[in-house]
């Protein structure tokens, strides 16, 4: 598959290799993309790739040895017995020859798993030896949790020391035909309820024939596809493994969003489930989704979904179903399949207007040019009317509300008016009285021309893909 986007995270890993010595830390999710980007870097300069396993570390020590072989000549001819030796060596050597590296480290965890005394031999390393032979280093895992241990908590031996500190996130949508070839926009945004940012199942996805349901069911549904068992993989691949936070994904796919509802489907104390949460959101897998006008932390009406639309489709669909679907046929899947997949879709649309409206282009819409704006939240309060976008301009003056309206065809300009009119008629949610207030219907695509409905702007996928960035 073609490498797509990440120009940004190319550029961050170019600027730190250019103001050697340096140290960057990259980490991400599973299936995200990370190696993909760290080969791509170090192909354009000249370092050296070097990737962990789970062998004992005499092992690792041998295979990272003549990893540097390649650029640094009868590296690997020598067996160390010890990482402060291996890496001793590499600086005398790189310094010698001119080599400034990036030497980058993936899947650092396991090298850590092995040999816990790892971070503070390359703390010291860092200070003193790569720093006098100005190597870039770049280390890199999917263990999110101890990626970010290694740096980011006080305590960590490589606290403080890092110039990058790159959390890869999922691609946006507008990079989906360039895995999947031209995509109307119906079509898009289905693939986007399916496999969200995720590169590895884009590649997967592209190498299935048939419509997007159909490729559902071969990659998921089925039994001997190769997403049937993914979120266990997941977190089984997490270090430590986190096979203990499955029942709490199991919850929250199962429609449980509430840490009350959740705790009454696991029975147990709603006061148990704070370290549990915090890890799922750590890791990606979970977001805590505030209403409109609810501060961020500590909002009473919190609710907890899964952040990824893949994993949202697999807790829906296959992790209730999984006796029915191994048992069952590739008819009795699609059904399965059916009987969720308009919600999943929705609900999908409504996330991917959220998530673009803070970064729309200047000018490139009516409700850009009012922008830019601020993230989009949804509204839901006791009996309120629900909105499923409420934004605020950054300059204060504007607040956008706005209805996501997922139809399977392009709507007619008909069905716009009757909605059109119930949007303008719904109440505001309350302390936008003296706003000046912009309501919008997103739909993916119109049939036809466009209708003018005074009050009411038209939002369209075309017009959400034009972003920044």
């Amino acid at each position: 598959m073609l490498f797509l986007n990440r120009s940004s995270e190319l550029d961050a890993l170019d600027r730190i290799h250019k103001n050697a010595p340096a140290l960057g830390v990259v980490w991400g999710r599973r299936r995200i993309g990370k190696t993909r980007l760290l080969l791509e870097s170090c192909r354009r300069t000249g370092g050296v790739y070097i990737v962990a396993d789970q062998s004992d570390a005499a092992v690792q020590r041998d295979f990272t040895a003549r990893a540097i072989a390649q650029v640094l000549p009868g590296f690997g001819d020598v067996t160390y017995p010890d990482w402060e030796r291996l890496l001793s060596r590499l600086a005398t050597d790189a310094r010698a020859l001119g080599f400034r590296g990036p030497v980058i480290i993936d899947e650092l965890p396991y090298l850590v798993a092995a040999s816990p005394e790892l971070p503070s031999v390359l703390q010291r390393w860092v200070d003193h030896e790569a720093k006098r032979a100005g190597i870039t280093l770049v280390i890199a895992g999917s263990s999110q949790r101890m990626m970010q241990g290694l740096v980011l908590d006080a305590a960590a031996p490589l606290y403080g020391r890092a110039q990058l500190l790159l959390d890869l996130r999922p691609l946006a949508p507008r990079y989906l035909p360039g895995a999947m070839g031209r995509l109307a926009p119906v079509d898009l945004v289905k693939h986007w309820a399916a496999w969200g940012g995720v590169p590895r199942y884009w590649e997967l996805a592209a190498q299935t024939s048939g419509s997007v349901e159909e490729r559902v069911v071969a990659l998921a549904l089925d039994p001997a596809g190769p997403l049937f068992t993914e979120p266990e993989r997941l977190l089984l691949e997490e270090t430590p493994p986190a096979l203990e936070i499955r029942p709490l994904l199991d919850a929250i796919g199962g429609g449980a969003h509430r840490v009350s509802e959740i705790a009454g489907r696991l029975g147990r104390p709603a006061t148990s489930l704070a370290r549990p949460l915090d890890r799922l959101l750590s890791l990606g897998f979970v977001r805590r989704e505030t209403p409109y006008g609810e501060p961020l932390r500590g909002g009473k009406r919190s609710l907890y979904k899964l952040d990824d639309p893949f994993l949202r489709l697999w807790f829906r669909v296959v992790a209730p179903n999984r006796g029915a679907l191994i048992a069952g046929t590739r008819l009795s899947r699609t059904a399965t399949l059916a009987s969720h997949w308009p919600g999943l879709l929705g609900q999908a649309w409504e996330e991917m207007c959220r998530q673009a409206i803070g970064s729309l282009r200047a000018g490139s819409s009516q409700i850009a040019s009012l922008g830019p704006w601020r993230p989009a939240h949804r509204h839901w309060h006791g009996n309120d009317p629900e909105w499923d976008l409420v934004a605020d301009a950054v300059s204060g003056k504007t607040t956008l509300v706005g209805e996501a309206w997922f139809r399977d065809r392009p709507v007619r300009a008909s069905e716009i008016r009757e909605a059109g009119r119930a949007l303008l008629a719904r109440p505001l949610p309350p302390g936008l009285e003296r706003r000046e207030v912009v309501r919008a219907l997103f739909v993916p695509a119109v049939a036809g021309k466009r209708p003018a409905l005074g009050g009411l702007e038209v939002v369209t996928l075309n017009g959400l893909l034009q972003t920044d960035g």
